[in-house]
């Protein structure tokens, strides 16, 4: 049996790394929007977009108006968040059962396997934290891809080739400079929480989700500060025409401002002096035919600056 001492070291040592996993998968979840990808993408809603040098790897929509099928099982695409996530879980599952085994074991047999498991897991945990930030520090390769190196200065056209099948889309310099202006006024009216502007920018369905954020938000006696937004780098990912619309998909790596405040103005989450860097892909819709003055906002999915962790 274990001692006491030997418990006592045992539970706190479960207990940091259950905390350390929690902070590396919550941490990106702090941002205008809560971190998550919702909208739609006409018949493209539930599939991700091509990779590009910007967004290797891009979450599929959670929350969506389209009915459609959702891809299969052996279709869905595997994030690295997703992958990282299931492992986690399994972890933490394993390491709570190996550590209430040490502690109220059913014996010394009881206690001396639960003590191998838990040395297993903790270093399984180890292994995927720094496997998780050596994916993040390594350049991805793209061989064979056809997709530029990331430019050293800022290049909002690289990648400007529209892709996917069906009826392709040609996108000009006017649609560019309408994304990059969409991107800094729709970041700054959600942080001023002005729902007039929003509605003049995204589409109705957008307006809802962001509508019930900031409900959230106010609920909870919080609102977001959102100021100073700039485009670092963006890709065209695809663009098509589908029924009366036109959809562009662009991946936009992009710096901002943004901090939680209480009611009082005291900052409870970010910072007012620090930029944090946001990596999404933003698709916009327009009438079929339309000008660039009419895109609107209609999903946005969460990108990683890194490729997923090899099966």
């Amino acid at each position: 049996m274990f001692t006491s001492k030997q418990r006592a070291t045992s539970w706190g040592l479960a207990l940091g790394l259950v905390a350390a996993v929690s902070f590396f998968a919550t941490a990106a979840d702090a941002r205008v929007g809560g971190g998550s990808s919702f909208g739609s993408r006409g018949s493209r809603t539930y599939s991700s977009p091509p990779a590009t040098n910007t967004a290797p790897s891009v979450a599929p929509v959670e929350k969506s108006f389209t009915q459609v099928s959702k891809p299969t099982a052996a279709q869905a695409p595997m994030s690295g968040a997703s992958r990282f996530g299931g492992w986690r879980s399994i972890l933490l599952g394993g390491l709570f059962a190996a550590v209430v085994a040490s502690i109220f074991g059913l014996g010394v047999l009881a206690s001396v396997l639960g003590f191998l498991l838990q040395a297993a897991l903790i270093m399984g945990l180890v292994w995927l934290v720094m496997t998780y930030f050596r994916n993040r520090q390594r350049r991805p390769a793209m061989a064979g891809s056809g997709v530029q190196s990331r430019p050293t200065s800022v290049d909002y056209r690289v990648g400007a080739v529209s892709r996917g099948g069906g009826a392709v889309l040609e996108i000009g310099s006017p649609d560019y400079d309408a994304f990059e202006r969409l991107l800094g006024e729709i970041q700054v009216a959600y942080g001023r929480r002005d729902e007039h502007t929003l509605g003049e920018r995204v589409t109705s369905e957008m307006l809802s989700y962001f509508a019930k954020q900031l409900e959230a938000d106010r609920r909870k006696g919080l609102h977001n500060e959102v100021t100073s937004p700039k485009l670092l780098q963006g890709d065209l990912a695809e663009a098509w025409r589908e029924g009366n619309d036109e959809y562009a998909t662009v991946a936009m790596r992009f710096s901002l401002i943004d901090v939680s405040v209480d009611s009082s103005g005291r900052v409870v989450s970010g910072s007012r002096t620090m930029p944090q860097e946001v990596t999404e892909a933003w698709t916009f819709r327009r009438p079929r035919g339309g000008t660039s003055a009419q895109w609107e906002l209609s999903a946005i999915q969460q990108a990683s600056q890194q490729l997923p962790l090899a099966s």
